[in-house]
């Protein structure tokens, strides 16, 4: 008797619609339908209004925080797991709570494995996400785990800059290793900030290691949340002699001043996934698809076929 392959279904939380109807357009079919329910004290309930029994299911939804983005993603994995969808795929653009991954200090959770394990209890059993915080995440889930990369569709991009004197930079020592994977894939320099913080989101002083004098300069970081660390690295590197910073950031948290600080910093350009929509728009920022990207590896997993080849870095 053959393999019977049925056809995968796409849904969606509701932060992510945008982006899941470009996954979905990508991948040649249309998002499923899926309704929430909200109560008047902001109680949901998602509700798939299509059968989903013996389907390979993916749920696309960012669970950066507030909660309720985790939230909504649980509570569609449930109901799938309970509809008797054969296979359920949490699609996470952007895997939110991250930045937890260890204990830093005495009597604090590490919110990246609890995240993990409550995702899979919850009914996935497969995970895909891009440019996590740190790759060893992949280590805290039992299921299978698509670690993309964003370089992907950042790659091109900045090879269709054609800046000359590129040199790539991280904002931290956290960052060297992707940094120096994007200077070996552009065959560019490469320079390291080095940065002391009085506390979270506070930077107390930022050093340079190595030269941007007459240098068109690129920082390459996994996400930017409030833009202090981009801000005051583009500020140094100018300062130092560069000629030009540009930033490229997977995901765009950009929370508190972050907006006001691009608008007012030396950085001529920040370039961002969409796998967080934007609150506003700005004229220095720069938003590429990974929507092809996803779609692509969606489609491999569901005809179990390699994925190797989207593995850039």
């Amino acid at each position: 008797m053959a393999n019977f392959n049925p056809e995968a279904k796409i849904f969606n939380c509701t932060q992510s619609r945008e982006l899941a109807e470009k996954i979905a357009a990508s991948y040649g079919t249309k998002l499923g339908n899926v309704i929430t329910s909200t109560y008047s004290d902001g109680e949901f309930q998602p509700s798939f209004e299509e059968s989903v029994r013996g389907s390979r299911v993916f749920i696309i939804g960012s669970t950066h925080p507030g909660s309720d983005h985790l939230m909504e993603m649980l509570l569609m994995l449930d109901a799938a797991k309970r509809a008797s969808a054969r296979h359920i795929t949490a699609v996470l653009p952007y895997f939110g709570w991250a930045r937890q991954d260890r204990k830093d200090k005495p009597r604090v959770p590490i919110a990246a494995k609890m995240v993990a394990s409550i995702l899979e209890t919850a009914g996935a059993t497969r995970i895909i996400t891009m440019d996590l915080h740190a790759d060893q995440i992949q280590g805290f889930f039992e299921k299978p785990v698509d670690h993309l990369y964003a370089s992907t569709v950042f790659l091109p991009h900045l090879r269709a800059l054609n800046l000359d004197n590129l040199t790539i930079a991280s904002p931290d020592m956290g960052g060297s290793k992707r940094a120096y994977a994007y200077s070996k894939a552009l065959e560019s320099d490469v320079v390291i900030c080095y940065k002391q913080r009085a506390k979270a989101n506070k930077i107390s002083h930022m050093e340079l290691i190595g030269n941007v004098e007459g240098k068109n300069v690129v920082l390459v970081d996994d996400m930017v949340d409030t833009a202090g660390t981009l801000t005051k690295a583009a500020d140094v590197m100018m300062d130092r002699g560069a000629i030009s910073v540009r930033a490229i950031c997977t995901h765009p948290v950009l929370s508190g001043e972050a907006y006001e600080r691009i608008e007012n910093s030396k950085l001529q350009e920040l370039i961002v996934t969409d796998s967080i929509p934007l609150k506003k728009k700005s004229k220095k920022i720069k938003v590429v698809t990974c929507a092809d990207l996803v779609a692509d590896v969606m489609k491999r997993v569901h005809e179990n076929e390699s994925i190797s080849s989207k593995f850039i870095m």
